[in-house]
Formats: C-alpha cells, structure tokens, sequence
C-alpha cells in the first residue's frame, strides 16, 4: 500500500431545510391558523480517528465530502427532518489545517475521537412562529442557512514504536528490510527515501512492534532544509529512537561528525524528542575488516562520550539485527506494563505525549504564519508602478 502523509480534501456540511408557509385546514373550520412547520437542520461533517488507518491515500481519490441537507417543513406543525451527520475516518494521529485561513482546526489523536470540520446549516422556521395578536395569518417563513465549507489540508504523523534517525545513506532503509516485510527502495545516493516507511516487527506469533524509516535528515534541517522538516514531525509519537550512524562512509566523512549533527538537528526541532531514550546502532560493520571492528566501535563510542545502549549490526546481512529488535521488543514491553502498572510511570507519559503534541501544533503553527506572511509580502510587493511594464514570462 502507498504511503501517504498529506492531502487535501473538501468538505461541505449540509443546507438547513426551509421553514414552510401553510395554513390549518379541515371541515368546518374556514379560517385554520398558521400551521408550517419548521426545517430540519443540516448534517454535519465529523472526522473520525480510527486506528485501522495507517494512510492518507484514500484522500488522494477522494476528495469531496459532503453531509446530508436538512428536509423542509411541513404543513400540520411537522417538522422536516434533519440531515445526516457525515462522519469521515482519517488515521490517528492526523492534524487538520484550514487552507484558506491556516488555521489548525485540531488533532485527532485518540481512536473514535471525533472532531467537527464543518458546522450544518440551521433550520428554516414555519410561520407558526410568526402569529401574533395582530396577524393572525402570516405569510413569513424563513429559508435554511447554508452548511459550512471547508478546504482541509491533513496531515498524519506515523504512529511508530520505535524511530529511525540517521544520515542519508546510514543503512536505515536496509534495517528495516532486513527486520520486516517492508522493502522500502534501497540505493546508493542520498535522499532514496522520501516518504516515511513502516515496517510491522515481528518476533512471535502476537508479539510485534512498529518501526518507522524517516527519510535523511542533513545540516540545518531543524530550520527547513532538505527533507528533515516535512519528515521529523512523524517521530514525535515513537517510544525510541535508534541512531543509525554509517562505521565507514564511502565519502570518508566522520561518523562522529555525522552522530552529533543530527542530534543537534533534532534538539533544535523538538527538546522534548531530543530527550527521548535513544540507542546508537552502528551499522555496515561488514565493510571493516574483523580486527579492525571492535577499535573502530570503541573509538566512535569514546568520542561521542555515549552513555546509552550500543549495539553493532550489518543491516545488509542481517548480522546482528536480531539482537537489536530483540532488546527493543523487550524495552517496549517493559515500558507498557511499567505505565499500566504505575500511576507515576502513567501521568509521565503523558506528560510527555503532551509535550510532544504541543510542539507539533507550534511547530506546524509557525510553518503556517511563514507562509501567512509570504503571501502578505507577495500581495504588498504589487505596486501601481508596476501596471504599465511589459512582463515576458519564460517557460
């Protein structure tokens, strides 16, 4: 299946039904009172976060939702039905932006959460409402009021266990080849990856967990540069993250260099995902010869000044993956029954799915105002001075 992370979508709620204009008849009773009744108001548009999802590529296909209009009323006091609701199912983890005002509208992160996109139309009143003392026959009734509609751009997060961080080129593509199903595209120049990749680790028969291969990240990717911006939002929900550093690049760059660059790529994205547990995982150790790999580690190891777990692999032939996912998978599970077992391990994690939340939506905020004021110095760029001069655009 496609992966895919972003898409832009229309929704339109439903039109309130009109209010109707009748009057009481029956036998014997020559002049009956007003008796319209009122419209029904219009369906709403809710999306719907369902953890089934794991794409945005149904959008991509799809792009127009609309909700049901409400029913007109009717004679006899009765009024029209209301329209349906429409609920629409989008990925946990999913942000929605209002294209025409940049406005975060909100974050589904919860299965079955539900969060309005466009407000329905209100019902038309009858001209019974409009009876009085002095008419006792009005003719004024009131129309329905049109549903809302919204250009909606969404935006997923990958729901992931654990995170790749790394370089391009460091073998995190080949990792997750080699520990799962996915077969992300692998070759040999930077940037291969440009869309995230999940890959399902299993280690028996109900026990599993979600890895994520984020595409390369390069100097200054924390302020927009390269693919890092677009891509690092999506490990702001793993558990762990596993720095993927190269033991002998091909360009003979110091893998050292490279560690420390991308964790200050990553402090200067999110303090919060900065501080989340993170393991070194030195890869391509095949391309060493045997006596040179332990010095090689230890010296990597010794200048990065690592506190944390190291583990050595050969992503390409598998040698040493299945320690890793291993010791993960155990990690994994020790954190999930230490937060269901201890209130304090609980209210931490919360606090820090809380934070991480809170800088995405600022992250994703100040995206949005950059692009705001873009466009307002496009439009103050106009001048009058410029209307009479011939503009010759290249193709």
């Amino acid at each position: 299946m496609q992966f895919v992370d972003e898409a832009a979508i229309t929704v339109e709620a439903g039109k309130g039904g009109n209010g109707c204009l009748s009057f009481r008849r029956e036998k014997f009773i020559p002049k009956g009172g007003p008796d319209g009744g009122d419209g029904g108001h219009g369906g709403s548009v809710y999306l719907v976060g369902d953890e089934a999802l794991n794409t945005l590529v149904d959008f991509k296909f799809q792009r127009f939702y609309k909700a049901e209009n409400g029913r007109p009323g009717q004679g006899s006091q009765m009024s029209g039905r209301k329209g349906e609701d429409l609920y629409v199912k989008v990925p946990v983890g999913t942000t929605v932006i209002d294209v025409e005002t940049l406005e975060v509208i909100g974050d589904v992160t919860e299965h079955e959460q539900q969060l309005k996109v466009a407000q329905g139309g209100y019902r038309g009143l009858g001209n019974i409402h409009f009876k009085s003392s002095t008419n006792r026959a009005p003719r004024r009734t009131t129309p329905g009021t049109e549903g809302e509609r919204r250009e909606l751009r969404l935006e997923m997060k990958v729901m992931a266990d654990v995170g790749l961080l790394g370089m391009p080129n460091a073998g995190k593509s080949t990792l997750i080849r080699s520990v799962s199903a996915a077969r992300p595209k692998v070759a040999d120049y930077p940037f291969t990856t440009l869309v995230p990749n999940l890959g399902v680790v299993k280690i028996g028969s109900h026990e599993h967990f979600v890895i994520a291969d984020v595409p390369g990240l390069i100097e200054g990717a924390s302020e927009g540069a390269g693919l890092g911006l677009r891509f690092l939002k999506h490990l702001s929900r793993t558990r762990l993250l596993f720095h993927v550093v190269d033991v002998a690049p091909i360009d003979e760059s110091d893998p050292v260099k490279a560690v420390t660059t991308i964790s200050e790529e990553l402090a200067g994205f999110s303090p919060a995902l900065a501080s989340l547990p993170r393991w070194l995982v030195i890869n391509k150790l095949d391309l060493l010869p045997q006596e040179e790999r332990d010095e090689r580690v230890a010296e990597i190891v010794e200048r990065l000044a690592w506190e944390g777990p190291v583990y050595r692999i050969s992503a390409a032939s598998g040698e040493g993956t299945d320690t890793l996912v291993q010791a993960a998978h155990r990690w994994i599970v020790e954190q999930r029954e230490e937060v269901a077992e201890n209130e304090e391990a609980a209210e931490r994690e919360r606090e820090r799915i809380e934070a991480l939340e809170q800088e995405a939506v600022a992250r994703t905020e100040e995206r949005l105002a950059g692009r705001r004021r873009k466009k307002k110095d496009d439009d103050d760029d106009w001048n009058d001075d410029d209307y009479d001069v011939d503009v010759e655009y290249a193709p």
